[in-house]
C-alpha cells in the first residue's frame, strides 16, 4: 500500500474520497505540525502509528486474505 491506493469498491462515490488503505493518517498528522519537511522527521503518537498498522493489516486480508493479529 505504500505507493499505491487502494479503497473499498463498493465504498466508491464519484466525487468524493474513499475510506483508503495507506498512510494517509502519518499525512494528516503530519500537516498539522511545525515542521519544515527535512530529516530528521518527526516522532510519531502511538495512536497514528496503530491506526496506520490497522489500516495496512486490513489492506492485506482484504487483497491476500491473511490475517495479522
Amino acid at each position: 500500500p505504500d505507493s499505491s491506493r487502494y479503497w473499498p469498491a463498493d465504498e466508491y462515490q464519484v466525487g468524493t474520497s474513499p475510506p483508503s488503505y495507506d498512510k494517509q493518517f502519518v499525512r494528516d498528522h503530519l500537516e498539522t505540525l511545525d515542521w519544515d519537511k527535512t530529516a530528521p522527521g518527526p516522532s510519531l503518537p502511538a495512536s497514528v502509528i496503530e491506526r496506520t498498522r490497522a489500516k495496512y493489516a486490513e489492506a492485506l486480508q482484504k487483497l491476500a486474505g491473511i490475517v495479522v493479529a
